[in-house]
């Protein structure tokens, strides 16, 4: 009895703290940029368990991350894999996702790159977006005369290949958009975006197409882990 009586009062709650190291209250007073990940992470989980308040389950979930980056294993992961961390369980890993997700869309809306005029220009428009894709996705940037970004489509999803990404794909979306020239992208999981030969081979195909169209292949920028490659800039087409 005396155990369990020790136990129960090493458990505090987000209530037991002091209002001025409560996550929401230092929210409302100081704003989302004061607070630490992990009392970001305590306002999304709301509740603890009967062991853990919020806040030291966040703790706990970014310093059990096998990457060691807390953040990066939350993008990562799937709702299964969360599901399975002690006091989490299947609806707090879905409300994490769903909440990366959130920050994840935020973030690609909120670029401010607005025109493609360089390999970098794609780098910080899709880098974020792409670099930690555990499949191959390839994309067009569709630009308009002035090189403005008229849209992003996706094309495929797997290994790239010239069944899956086909030319009547690709200019499809770009004459739906009436686009005057393109910026293939596609990501390698790996995260070394040095080319294949498929990868070349595809650039060349797409090229040539575009000859055709009326509609300038400008580029074919392959996305890594923090890195990119242009094979425009790399003379490789």
């Amino acid at each position: 009895m005396d155990n369990k009586g020790n136990n129960l009062k090493k458990y505090v709650t987000i209530k037991d703290l002091p209002e001025n190291e409560r996550p929401r209250e230092r929210l409302i007073k100081y704003g989302p940029q004061m607070l630490s990940n992990a009392e970001l992470i305590a306002i999304i989980l709301r509740t603890g368990y009967k062991e853990e308040n919020a806040l030291s389950l966040a703790t706990r979930l970014l310093g059990e991350a096998p990457s060691g980056n807390g953040l990066e294993f939350l993008l990562d992961s799937s709702v299964e894999e969360l599901a399975k961390i002690k006091g989490i369980g299947l609806a707090k890993a879905v409300e994490l996702k769903a909440a990366v997700e959130l920050g994840r869309r935020v973030g690609i809306i909120s670029k401010k790159v607005q025109y493609v005029k360089s390999p970098q220009d794609v780098g910080d428009l899709l880098m974020e977006e792409m670099r930690y894709l555990k499949k191959e996705h390839f994309n067009i940037i569709m630009l308009n005369t002035k090189n403005q970004v008229i849209g992003i489509e996706n094309i495929s999803i797997g290994t790239l290949n010239t069944s899956l990404v086909h030319p009547r794909e690709v200019f499809h979306a770009a004459i739906k958009r009436s686009s005057a020239s393109i910026v293939l992208v596609h990501n390698h999981p790996s995260g070394d975006p040095t080319p294949s030969r498929e990868d070349i081979a595809i650039t060349q195909r797409m090229i040539e197409a575009g000859k055709i169209l009326g509609i300038e292949v400008l580029d074919h920028v392959i996305i890594g882990n923090g890195k990119f490659l242009s094979l425009k800039q790399e003379n490789m087409i």
